[in-house]
């Protein structure tokens, strides 16, 4: 997928609008760990394992890979109507010729099946929130969490998910995530995958720039993981290393901070360059055509493409 970063906000505020905190903990600094988090415990899911394994991408392509993923999730919380919802027809479009059989349980898996596109949202908005409290300003006000999670919601509403089965609370969350771990499990497919996006190689094509920025992100990243993900997914940072973890994360996050947007600009194209891109006309600041917030429904009545020929990105 490529972005043209002037569509970023051309007709209004998108789905939340600067006052939310979906603004302020998807464009901290902190998400990009959180991100990595989020793609890194994908992979315990078989299902989500054997799309991303069949379709080969990741581990040609790593850094594109997370680039293109975590650019839909700050569109879909960031990004005008008409560029979010266009954007999630687009990446179902991608998703929907991603079918087979999942070899663990001989069952049949789809990219774009709610069930698997619930746990790549909630793992993506669990994530960026949990990075924000451990290594960045800290918890939100509990109005703001409340919000926050009912805007992660809202924002489900752009993929397949269920709504009646999108969690609105923290307690809802973790009811999900206790519902899904008898399901959770490892394989060689897993293990490669996830080796690849916390321990890549210069040598797969990804640059050294992401080779560099993904060896020092998976050591806060593995500290936000609870043990026994760890000791499943073999990349195993014994507990007693996290706080020395996170002191010298949260002064790097914070210097970042003090520095504004040109400390997060310059951060950011070194993991993911489209992402980087976007942020830069976030922090620009530019006002859109109408000060308003739009629906996800209001926005795929007046833009969606369904039934046209032309996408609003072509596939990398």
């Amino acid at each position: 997928m490529s972005f043209d970063p002037t569509t970023l906000r051309r007709d209004d505020y998108g789905f939340f609008g600067p006052d939310s905190p979906s603004w302020k903990v998807w464009t901290a600094p902190t998400a990009v760990i959180g991100f990595q988090r989020a793609v890194v415990l994908e992979h315990f899911d078989p299902f989500l394992t054997a799309s991303v394994a069949d379709s080969q991408g990741i581990y040609s392509d790593p850094r594109g890979r997370l680039d293109r993923t975590f650019s839909y999730f700050l569109l879909a919380a960031i990004a005008d109507g008409r560029t979010a919802i266009q954007a999630s027809e687009h990446l179902m479009q991608v998703h929907a010729p991603m079918t087979g059989i999942e070899p663990i349980s001989g069952k049949r898996y789809a990219a774009n099946s709610p069930e698997t596109q619930l746990w790549i949202h909630l793992t993506g908005w669990h994530s960026v929130l949990k990075a924000y409290e451990v290594y960045g300003p800290g918890k939100l006000s509990p109005a703001d969490e409340a919000r926050f999670w009912q805007e992660c919601a809202i924002a489900a509403e752009l993929q397949t998910c269920k709504p009646e089965d999108v969690p609105r609370t923290r307690e809802g969350i973790r009811e999900y995530f206790e519902q899904v771990k008898p399901r959770l499990c490892t394989s060689v497919r897993a293990e490669e995958g996830m080796h690849h996006l916390l321990r890549t190689s210069p040598r797969n094509g990804a640059g050294l720039g992401y080779y560099l920025g993904s060896r020092l992100l998976s050591l806060p990243t593995a500290a936000l993981t609870p043990m026994w993900m760890r000791k499943l997914g073999r990349y195993n940072v014994p507990r007693i290393a996290d706080p020395l973890i996170k002191l010298p994360v949260k002064l790097i996050v914070w210097l970042f901070t003090l520095f504004g947007s040109f400390g997060l600009i310059k951060a950011a194209p070194f993991v993911a360059p489209m992402a980087g891109q976007i942020l830069k006309q976030h922090l620009s600041k530019d006002l859109p055509a109408t000060l308003e917030t739009i629906t996800p429904a209001r926005a795929r009545e007046l833009y969606s493409l369904r039934g046209t020929r032309t996408p609003i990105a072509e596939a990398s």
